[in-house]
């Protein structure tokens, strides 16, 4: 007769995140004994890593920082990724997630790779030394998928969840100057709804810009439109794509008739940057 019950089953995998059948595995294996259960999970999920390697990770959360800097503030975004919603609302994925954020805002580079190398902890191992320690109790694979990272005299953090039971799935921040603190809330919110891709018309690379000129020319043409007439219309589509692509040509979320730019304009403020995440795209 097995020695747990099914409190102590839910006990385990709200514990480790590992599957149903691998918990009561793990509590046959260690005749009820919850922490040698969780370390048979660890072991196994070890031997494993190799073979998780190829999984895809579309599930798991977005976290960000604040740091204040003798300049201002720089403000972290990462997006941690899990295979499944299970383990990404898990408390070792949701604990994993703030030490690999800390250690993101300690190095404040984009370079996940500088991330994942860096220390963390007494023991001095690696960022992703830690990562494969948790997707080894888990049984997933995790991945420390980018880091964003933006300056400015004020940074304003805005996280979106986008079901209640998982962690936040959209994230982004935007840093301003001072007067920039009055209207950064809206515009982060703005921000996570539309997603801008570029802050300016003069952050679009110009092969892109010369691409949809292109796109739209050949559209109109196949369209059949009058050939006096292409210029105008290539320049209005090209113009549709800055006003979907660019933060301050988009129209304003809470006011659609104004464009974000007028918003940050009225309240003499500026945009240094931004990043914005959502957890698989």
């Amino acid at each position: 007769m097995a020695n747990y019950t099914t409190q102590d089953i839910k006990a385990l995998r709200e514990k480790s995140g590992a599957g149903m059948l691998d918990v009561k595995k793990a509590l046959d294996e260690a005749d009820g004994d919850q922490d040698k259960a969780l370390e048979i999970i660890r072991v196994k999920g070890l031997k494993g890593l190799a073979k998780r390697e190829g999984r895809s990770t579309s599930d798991g959360l977005v976290a960000a920082e604040t740091v204040t800097t003798e300049d201002g503030q720089t403000g972290v975004l990462i997006e941690l990724n899990s295979e499944t919603d299970f383990v990404a609302k898990a408390e070792p994925f949701i604990k994993l997630a703030d030490q690999v954020l800390a250690a993101a805002a300690s190095l404040a580079t984009e370079d996940a790779a500088l991330v994942l190398g860096s220390p963390v902890g007494p023991a001095k191992e690696t960022v992703q030394d830690v990562i494969d320690a948790v997707s080894a109790t888990v049984g997933e694979r995790i991945q420390l998928r980018r880091v964003g990272v933006v300056s400015g005299q004020h940074v304003e953090v805005y996280l979106h969840r986008t079901n209640k039971d998982l962690p936040p799935q959209v994230g982004v921040v935007l840093a301003t100057d001072a007067n920039g603190a009055k209207v950064a809330h809206d515009i982060a919110m703005h921000i996570a709804a539309y997603s801008p891709v570029y802050l300016n018309r003069e952050e679009v690379p110009a092969e892109i810009v010369s691409a949809e000129r292109r796109i739209a020319e050949e559209t109109a043409v196949a369209e059949g439109k009058p050939e006096k007439a292409l210029a105008r219309i290539v320049e209005g589509r090209l113009e549709g794509f800055f006003k979907e692509n660019v933060l301050l040509d988009q129209a304003f979320a809470k006011d659609p008739k104004v464009k974000v730019g007028k918003i940050l304009a009225d309240a003499g403020a500026t945009v240094s940057g931004f990043a914005r995440f959502r957890v698989g795209a």
